[in-house]
Formats: structure tokens, C-alpha cells, sequence
């Protein structure tokens, strides 16, 4: 533990899928702060792949985990991926990771995606460094969508808080109009 949450819904119905018969779950982590919590519990495992975009751990907490280099250890090797980005990414750098992150989770193939959703990186957000917009949010959902894959939304960060549910919404409605 070492997040703002005790439980792990991401995890949690990640695990629930398999245990309903999924063979792989990909988890797609568009919270600002990285997940360490789902990095730890699925490091070592390759039925679950963990895609995490976030903020830089070299300037943003929680600083220890979070780096390109960790790709995951024995069965997991391969099947973890961190997209570390830097204080002030706008909607165009952040996509490109978001880009790079859907095409290996395309690859991976898995039976459903887990949307860790965290709205966090909006610009007026006051513990976020990023730079997205109320106008870039439809576009993640949409993004998403063309994955084509059973997609579970798990609300997570944000705390701009006029902004919260304007920004969530407008990722669910570029899901659904896609």
C-alpha cells in the first residue's frame, strides 16, 4: 500500500473476470499517479497486463515505482508497461503514450479491458502537473472504444472537484458515441 486507496477495484475485477472464465484482462491505468498497487499485485503474472500512463515517478509521488524499465519478472515479463511522463504533458503527449499503450493491448489480446479512470490529469486539477482539457476527455473514451473489447470503467482519481464529473462523463460519452 502506498496509493490513496486501501482497496484495489481495478484488481479486484480484473481478478473477478478470470475467475469467470476470462483467459487474459489487460488493464489500461489513465490515472495520473501511477498504480503501483496494480503493478505490484500482477508483476509476476501474464494473465493480467498492466498498462499504466502517468506522471514521471523522478518528479511525482509515488517516486519508487512507475519507470519504463519495469516490464514485469518471470511469467509477468513483458506483460507490465509504464508510460512515465513529464510535468506539463499536454493531450498530444499523453496520447501518443495512450496511442502506443492500446496498439500492445490490441497485441496482448485480451477477453475484456479494466479502465482504471482517473481524471486527474486535467489541467485545473490541483495535484496534477498535466495539461488535458474538458475537450480531450470524449477522445480517451473514444480511443477506447476502438479497442472493440468489453471495457469496465473503475472510477479513480480527480479532484478538481466542479470538474470531476463533467470530464468522466465526457470520457464515457466519446466511449458510447464511437
Amino acid at each position: 500500500m502506498g496509493g490513496y486507496c486501501f482497496i484495489n477495484n481495478a484488481a479486484v475485477a480484473a481478478q473477478w473476470f478470470l475467475d469467470q472464465g476470462a483467459s487474459r484482462v489487460a488493464i489500461l491505468d489513465v490515472d495520473y499517479h501511477h498504480g503501483n498497487g496494480t503493478q505490484e499485485i500482477f508483476y509476476r503474472r501474464k494473465d493480467v497486463q498492466v498498462i499504466n500512463l502517468h506522471a514521471d515517478p523522478m518528479q511525482e509521488y509515488p517516486y519508487f515505482l512507475g519507470h519504463k524499465d519495469e516490464i514485469g519478472e518471470g511469467e509477468g515479463e513483458g506483460f507490465n508497461l509504464n508510460y512515465p511522463l513529464r510535468w506539463g504533458a499536454t493531450f498530444e503527449t499523453w496520447n501518443e503514450a495512450l496511442e502506443d499503450g492500446c496498439r500492445k493491448l490490441v497485441d496482448y489480446a485480451p477477453d475484456v479491458v479494466v479502465v482504471s479512470l482517473g481524471v486527474d490529469t486535467f489541467e485545473k486539477d490541483p495535484i496534477s502537473k498535466f495539461k488535458l482539457k474538458t475537450e480531450d476527455f470524449p477522445k480517451i473514451g473514444a480511443r477506447i472504444a476502438k479497442l472493440g473489447l468489453p471495457t469496465l470503467f473503475v472510477q479513480e482519481g480527480g479532484y478538481a472537484v466542479a470538474d470531476i464529473g463533467v470530464n468522466a462523463v465526457g470520457v464515457l460519452q466519446g466511449y458510447e458515441g464511437a
